[in-house]
């Protein structure tokens, strides 16, 4: 059976949003958490409806927040994202994302420097659902449950592809433990 979008609707937005420093063009690195939330042969993915990364197939996940934990903003951002509960199990792999700007039409060779305009460190953690049914939330347009032979249908980067892996890689070793 290959994976299928699960639900498609358009963005909700929660009303008692905090004010965050601009995520376009910052100051300094953004630190990024995202859930792999693996369920025996399928990884919960979702689709982005915002920039960057607008209509990208990813890891469910966002920005931490000041005064929480890794683990709570992980949690956090899946609840937001997925409406899922989920308990944070171990860190998969921390990577980077940089997206730039290109250099202005008719710039001098020395003002040609790309600029970020996001620059993102993200954690991501294994995760394994503790109760709920994935359902669209903030920021993204769909879901899908995909399994492993099946990701490179969706265009991932190959980050993301990378962490899927692994993921799944370690949900199989947990498995065997148990």
């Amino acid at each position: 059976m290959s994976a299928s979008v699960l639900y498609n609707a358009g963005q909700a937005m929660g009303s008692n949003e905090t004010k965050m420093p601009s995520r376009e063009f910052p100051v300094l690195p953004m630190v990024g958490v995202g859930g792999v939330v693996v369920e025996g042969d399928r990884v919960l993915l979702v689709r982005r409806g915002t920039q960057p990364g607008l209509g990208e197939w990813t890891i469910p996940g966002g920005l931490l927040e000041l005064g929480e934990t890794l683990i709570q903003g992980v949690a956090r951002e899946i609840r937001e994202e997925t409406r899922l509960r989920v308990r944070v199990l171990d860190l998969i792999e921390a990577l980077e994302r940089i997206f730039t700007d290109p250099p202005e039409m008719g710039a001098a060779p020395s003002d040609s420097a790309a600029r970020p305009r996001y620059h993102y460190v993200i954690l991501d953690y294994l995760c394994e659902r503790v109760e709920g049914e994935p359902t669209i939330g903030e920021e993204i347009t769909d879901l899908a449950l995909v399994r492993e032979e099946d990701l490179e249908r969706y265009g991932l980067t190959a980050a993301a592809s990378r962490v899927l892996h692994k993921a799944f890689a370690m949900a199989r070793a947990r498995t065997k433990k148990l």
